[in-house]
C-alpha cells in the first residue's frame, strides 16, 4: 500500500460573487445550493495538482484544504480517472471558517471513520483542532488494516489583530493539537501504541527549529517515541516539503521547510525501512532550490499543484 500526503491547496468550488451563477450547469451536476461557483475553482492550477497526484501513484492520500466531498469527487471525476479508479473517497465538514477540511481518497476500501472535531479546548473555549483529526482504517485486499490520523493544524500565520510574531502566537494550538493526537491513538491503541498498525501524516504547518519567530509546536507528537520521522531518512538537505517566498512588510525570510509528516508507529517503520518519496515538480519556479523538471504550464509563483509537496512512502507489510 502505497500512502501519501498531501495538501492540495485550495480545492475549492466557491461561488463567484462577481460573476452568475450557471444553475443549468449546476442541475446538470447535482448541485442545489446557491452559495458554490459550481466548478472547480482555478482550473489550470487544478489539472497540475491532478498530475502531481497521479505521478505519486499513491493508493491512499490523505488531503488538506478540500472544501468539501462533492468536490472531492468532482476533481476526482474531472482529473483522476473517476470512481473507477478511485472508488473510496471521505470528507467530514470540519471546524475550519473558511471550509478547508481534511479527506481521504483511497483505491481501497475505507472500513472505519471517526471524526475527532468535537473536542473541545476548555482554556481557550475552541475547539481543539482547526480542521479535524479524521481517523480512518483503510482495508487492504489481500488482508490487514491500517489506521490513519489525517491531520491539518494550526497555521503560523498570525491571527487579525495579534501582536508578535506569527509562529509564536499560534504556537500553543499546535503544540495542543499534536498532544491531542498523541491522546487519541493511545485511546485507541493503549500503551502499547508503537506496536499498532497506524500512520500519523497530515500537514502539521510547522518544523522542529526553533527561530527567532517562534518554538516549535509539534514536538509531543513528532518526537513521540511510539513513531518515526520517516522523512529524516532521506538526507538533511532533502527534508523540505513546502517554500515559503517571504514576506517583507513583516520582515520573514524565504524558507524552506519540513512542514507536511507521516509518522508511522516504530513497529510499521521498522517493517518498512525504505524512506519516503517527496515529490517537487508541481511548485513554482519561485521556489530555485529544487533545479529538477516541472510539470508542463508551471509558473513563476502560479499557477503551481500546491506550495507544499507531496509525501509518498511505501507499506509493504503491516
Amino acid at each position: 500500500m502505497r500512502i501519501a500526503t498531501f495538501n492540495v491547496e485550495n480545492l475549492f468550488t466557491r461561488f463567484l460573487f462577481s460573476r452568475d451563477a450557471d444553475v443549468a450547469h449546476a442541475t446538470r451536476h447535482g448541485f442545489s445550493t446557491d452559495d458554490l461557483r459550481f466548478r472547480l475553482a482555478d482550473p489550470n492550477a487544478k489539472r497540475l495538482t491532478a498530475e502531481l497526484m497521479q505521478a505519486c501513484r499513491a493508493d491512499v492520500f490523505a488531503l488538506q484544504e478540500v472544501e468539501d466531498l462533492d468536490t472531492l469527487k468532482r476533481f476526482r471525476d474531472e482529473h483522476l480517472g473517476g470512481r473507477q479508479v478511485w472508488p473510496h473517497a471521505l470528507v467530514i465538514d470540519g471546524n475550519d471558517q473558511r471550509r478547508i477540511d481534511v479527506g481521504v481518497l483511497s483505491r481501497f476500501p475505507i472500513v472505519h471513520a471517526r471524526s475527532w472535531q468535537h473536542l473541545w479546548d476548555a482554556h481557550n473555549d475552541c475547539p481543539r483542532f482547526d480542521r479535524d483529526c479524521l481517523e480512518v482504517d483503510i482495508e487492504h485486499p489481500e488482508g490487514g488494516t491500517l489506521t490513519l490520523f489525517v491531520n491539518h493544524f494550526k497555521s503560523m500565520r498570525a491571527p487579525n489583530r495579534s501582536r508578535g510574531p506569527g509562529r509564536a502566537v499560534t504556537r500553543e494550538r499546535r503544540s495542543g493539537q499534536s498532544r491531542a493526537v498523541k491522546a487519541i491513538v493511545q485511546r485507541r491503541f493503549g500503551d502499547d501504541a508503537a506496536d499498532a498498525a497506524f500512520v500519523v501524516l497530515g500537514d502539521f504547518n510547522d518544523h522542529l527549529v526553533d527561530t527567532p519567530e517562534g518554538r516549535s509546536g509539534i514536538r509531543p507528537i513528532v518526537n513521540w517515541d511510539a513513531v518515526e520521522n520517516i522523512v529524516d531518512r532521506l538526507p538533511e538537505d532533502a527534508r523540505w516539503t513546502h517554500h515559503f517566498p517571504g514576506h517583507r512588510p513583516l520582515d520573514l525570510p524565504e524558507a524552506y521547510r519540513q512542514l507536511d509528516y507521516i509518522l508511522p508507529s516504530r513497529r510499521l517503520a521498522r517493517l518498512n525501512p525504505d524512506p519516503p518519496h517527496i515529490l517537487r515538480q508541481g511548485l513554482p519556479k519561485r521556489a530555485s532550490r529544487y533545479t529538477g523538471e516541472r510539470l508542463v504550464g508551471t509558473g513563476g509563483s502560479r499557477p503551481k499543484a500546491s506550495d507544499h509537496c507531496p509525501v509518498v512512502w511505501d507499506v509493504r507489510r503491516f
